[in-house]
């Protein structure tokens, strides 16, 4: 049984997007140069075809990917958990993090929780999959979650959670 992609419809829209980008332009372009590069004679010493060669294989690699992620895609409405007092999917949560020795490190942090596919720390989004995701799954404000980091335990607690 193929595991289910979890994703927003709007992350579905993007890999949509560079799929078809790839098949309709990128994947074109690239033929059209391997082609121009065999013309200049001699491939064992092609530095321009052995380079579009292995584009093409990134590309085709990517096209695949896609298509998989794609073909296992869950969509999930986070507006259908609206009003839900427990952190789901699509979830934007507020919370402040602290040592495990109760030393506050940062006075707020915010994060959506979504799809591992179109997460993005610096956008303030983080993967439904991560640990912290994980960890705040399923809790309410008020609760605290501890999360082993690689700089060590961090203790989050949950300020407010808003469906956006």
């Amino acid at each position: 049984m193929a595991v289910k992609v979890p994703m927003t419809r709007e992350g579905q829209g993007r890999l949509q997007e560079e799929l078809k980008r790839l098949r309709s332009v990128d994947r074109p372009k690239i033929v059209q140069d391997i082609a121009t590069a065999r013309d200049h004679g001699d491939l064992s010493e092609n530095a321009e075809y052995h380079a579009a060669k292995d584009k093409q294989g990134f590309i085709e690699g990517r096209i695949k990917e896609l298509e998989d992620k794609l073909s296992r895609a869950e969509v999930i409405d986070p507006s259908k958990m609206a009003g839900s007092s427990r952190i789901s999917f699509g979830a934007r949560v507020r919370l402040t993090v602290s040592d495990e020795h109760g030393k506050e490190l940062e006075a707020e942090v915010s994060y959506r929780i979504i799809g591992p596919d179109e997460a993005n720390l610096a956008d303030g989004t983080i993967s439904c999959t991560s640990p912290l995701g994980r960890a705040l799954m399923a809790k309410e404000v008020g609760d605290e979650v501890r999360v082993t980091m690689p700089a060590g335990v961090r203790v989050y607690e949950i300020l407010e959670l808003l469906w956006q």
